[in-house]
């Protein structure tokens, strides 16, 4: 019977490491949250985005503490992000659009409930942000309208701002 001690070990470490960069992640986001006064919904999607790259991390890890070879990790994992890069990519980029998401997050000047006016030669609009999902933004016209437009295309648009009366900033 083989003692597996050391692996048992770096795995507890590893665990413990998983648990404080988790801890100091949400903290940082929450921080970060209320200094860009974002809406809790917000702060708690963009923390389970973090977390699930954490976890995928110390799957990792562990995998190659208790022996997988490197390189049939490297297969593995390379075969694994092939069939979900054709599946992100046959699915309209849903990868940018969660990475616009983060991006929306830490450094967009607008907000939940603010009215914006997107700029677009074709199709202006003016509305106000409903919702920020991981893949979509909610828009409402005046008229109603509920306009879902992808996280990656609302970055591509120039998009002013409005006061309450209605005046541009």
């Amino acid at each position: 019977m083989e003692i597996y001690i050391p692996q048992i070990v770096a795995t507890v470490i590893a665990m413990v490491l998983l648990y404080v960069s988790r801890y100091i992640i949400h903290k940082v986001i929450a921080k970060s949250g209320r200094l860009l006064q974002k809406s809790e919904i917000r702060t708690r999607q963009i923390r389970q985005l973090f977390s699930v790259l954490l976890n995928v991390v110390f799957v990792i890890l562990v995998a190659l503490i208790w022996g997988v070879n490197p390189g049939n990790l490297w297969v593995g994992l390379s075969s694994l992000f092939a069939i979900i890069g054709v599946a992100f990519f046959a699915q309209w980029s849903l990868l940018s659009n969660v990475t616009a998401c983060v991006i929306m997050y830490f450094s967009a000047p607008f907000r939940i409930g603010e009215r914006i006016r997107i700029i677009d030669k074709d199709n202006p609009i003016e509305a106000t942000i409903e919702n920020i999902h991981a893949f979509y933004t909610h828009i409402r016209t005046e008229e109603g309208e509920l306009i879902v437009i992808p996280n990656n295309l609302f970055l591509q648009k120039i998009v002013s701002l409005k006061n309450n009366t209605g005046q541009i900033l």
